[in-house]
């Protein structure tokens, strides 16, 4: 997920879409790989002003500890959160 500033938020938007499933407004989620990951940090980190804007990104080892309920409309991605 992310908050940045309008002037950026289109480019890390594409960015993200890249990488991960959209789910709603500024959160993605997807199954990605260690080396994926860490291009997607690098390329995420070239395009925020790190003094205004934050990404933050959760990671998950198994979905045997997860879990996604939705309330309401479903917005995109994937069924469960890998």
């Amino acid at each position: 997920m992310y908050d940045v500033d309008e002037q950026r938020v289109a480019r890390v938007l594409k960015k993200c879409r890249q990488y991960l499933y959209w789910v709603q407004n500024s959160v993605f989620e997807g199954d990605i790989t260690p080396g994926r990951l860490k291009r997607l940090k690098k390329e995420l980190k070239d395009l925020i002003d790190e003094k205004h804007d934050s990404v933050i990104i959760y990671e998950f080892g198994s979905t045997k500890y997860g879990r996604r309920d939705v309330i309401g409309l479903e917005k995109g991605g994937q069924e469960l959160v890998l």
